[in-house]
């Protein structure tokens, strides 16, 4: 029977292509074209959407991207740790010079910072001699540092410290008489003191009008020098030393005029490239081996992003020939959920990926080459990248049942949770604003609103709950008392109520997924038409050889790329 009905195709072929083809003749070509190109089609969607270990059963095709992706895993991660372990010597540098000065340029630094300033001062005599000290220190620095310091240039291409003071304008106040009267303006005064003018007797620059300070007037006295510093440490990792530059300044605020100067430091490290660096042994060598493995890891990451780009855009080529046909023969379009199906998201997310990768190992090569010094950049880059390789190991975990459902209830309930949040999140903020402004002046976790946030989310999680309760200063009973009931909402609301929803959304999603999975999930058109083919008694067995010729010569056209796909 199916002998005869290719014969019947086969001359129906043959008398429509003659030179006198009749309207029944045309018909049956059209007709027969039209199942040719669905079939062609339907074949096309079916190996798309198989996975790696299908497609090489099916047509012995080698999954290049999975094992591309396997690789890339291994050298990213690598190249990761290289760098973060190197990193870490930078970022252990410039803390340990940090606390280093600290000790060296604060008068009676306990090793502790108070709150968010170094340490403070109550009498002008501590003051005054708190200023001199670092002043001191600086001169004399390379008799007491430990590290290999040197003096730097400021702004102004000057070699040695530079004070400065914010005070109002002349004026006159009397406490006693509950008398003020000052110019609200702010002046500045600067002076520099170089290294010759710190070699003369102390008691002429420590005499100077400058260091009189009036200070009800008083705002903030602010030094500020430089220093440079060469990293060794990194030699013990056979890696180039660094050469840093560190801005430091030494604030004394005095803007609450409460009795009470803050002494506040801070020291900016910037990395430039050494001038001149000799340095024998495998050092070199070493480098250029780190280069080369770098440069590997950028083929392998272009090589995944070409393939990636390659099937997306084959991926939409595909989509455009389903949606033509749909509509051609059923009249009416695809919908969305099916479209985009043919946009394979992990795909966009391996494109991501791959790009900050590049990116990152660039940086990474001319740090290395000691070209540019942006490790926070560079770090940012290749962890996010790193990260998303990762993630993306789920896609092919999701070829199994047991993992997969993971995935799907994270799609599933992924939009219920963003709104679910966007409610909460309203909730939340008028938790924080208020919390902010009540609570603020009486409490150390809610003077901003940074803290505030950050310590409503702990109590969500039900972290340090008895801390904020018992922290509250009983100076006012109503604001004790509104305390208690604003940390007893929140805690009730956010962890007995919205936590709950918040989880039973997931779960619904969870139940609903293993439901599908033992009953069958919801058939789309995309879907109903691959399963077309399996209720059409010719196509319960293998396709003719005629369709198959017929297929196989159209798809050395302009459709044989789509062969190709994933």
């Amino acid at each position: 029977m199916a002998r005869g009905v290719e014969a019947l195709d086969l001359q129906v072929w043959s008398r429509a292509s003659g030179p006198s083809r009749g309207p029944q003749c045309r018909d049956a070509m059209a007709h027969l074209d039209s199942e040719v190109t669905e079939e062609c089609l339907r074949e096309d969607l079916k190996f798309y959407f198989m996975n790696p270990c299908e497609k090489f059963r099916a047509r012995q095709q080698i999954p290049w991207k999975m094992g591309l992706q396997i690789l890339k895993i291994v050298m990213v991660t690598t190249q990761l740790v290289r760098f973060g372990l190197s990193n870490q010597l930078v970022v252990a540098f410039k803390e340990e010079n940090t606390v280093a000065f600290k000790h060296l340029f604060l008068r009676g630094y306990s090793g502790v910072d108070e709150d968010e300033y170094s340490c403070s001062v109550y009498t002008q005599e501590d003051t005054y001699e708190s200023i001199f000290f670092a002043i001191s220190q600086f001169h004399q620095l390379r008799n007491l540092s430990l590290g290999t310091l040197g003096y730097g240039e400021n702004e102004d291409n000057r070699i040695g410290l530079k004070v400065c003071k914010q005070h109002y304008k002349k004026g006159t106040m009397f406490p006693s008489n509950e008398t003020l009267n000052i110019d609200s303006d702010i002046e500045i005064d600067c002076i520099h003191l170089d290294l010759q003018t710190l070699s003369k007797n102390p008691q002429d620059w420590k005499n100077s009008s400058f260091f009189r300070l009036a200070f009800y007037r008083l705002l903030q006295v602010e030094i500020s020098f430089h220093l440079k510093g060469i990293d060794l440490q990194t030699i013990h990792s056979r890696e180039l030393p660094d050469c840093y530059i560190f801005q430091n300044t030494i604030i004394f605020d005095n803007k609450a005029h409460s009795g009470k100067i803050k002494i506040y430091f801070d020291s900016d490290a910037n990395i430039e490239e050494c001038k001149d660096l000799n340095i024998s042994g495998s050092i070199q060598k070493n480098t250029q081996y780190v280069l080369v493995f770098d440069a590997f890891v950028i083929v392998i990451c272009l090589a995944s992003l070409i393939l990636c780009t390659r099937s997306i855009v084959l991926g939409l080529r595909l989509r455009k020939r389903f949606l033509n046909f749909f509509l051609e023969k059923y009249k009416r379009c695809v919908c969305n959920a099916d479209q985009w199906e043919f946009i394979n998201r992990w795909y966009i997310l391996v494109i991501i990926s791959d790009l900050m990768s590049i990116i990152g190992s660039i940086l990474k090569m001319e740090i290395k080459a000691k070209n540019l010094t942006n490790y926070d950049l560079c770090s940012i880059l290749l962890g996010t990248s790193t990260l998303f390789v990762w993630v993306g190991v789920i896609r092919y975990l999701g070829y199994f049942q047991a993992y997969n459902v993971l995935i799907l209830t994270m799609q599933a309930s992924l939009p219920k949770v963003l709104r679910f949040c966007a409610c909460a999140g309203m909730i939340y903020l008028g938790y924080t604003f208020c919390g902010w402004i009540v609570l603020g002046p009486y409490h150390d976790k809610f003077e901003n609103l940074n803290t505030v946030a950050e310590c409503l989310f702990s109590l969500v999680n039900g972290d340090d709950m008895y801390a904020t309760f018992a922290h509250i200063q009983q100076k006012s009973l109503l604001v004790w008392l509104f305390s208690r009931l604003y940390l007893y909402s929140f805690i009730s609301l956010f962890i007995y109520m919205i936590l709950s929803l918040f989880i039973a959304i997931i779960t619904d999603s969870y139940d609903t997924i293993k439901k599908y999975q033992q009953n069958g999930f919801p058939v789309t058109d995309l879907q109903e038409f691959l399963k077309e083919c399996g209720s059409k008694e010719k196509c319960q067995k293998e396709s003719s050889a005629f369709l198959s010729c017929i297929c196989c010569l159209r798809r050395n056209g302009s459709d044989d790329h789509l062969m190709l796909i994933n």
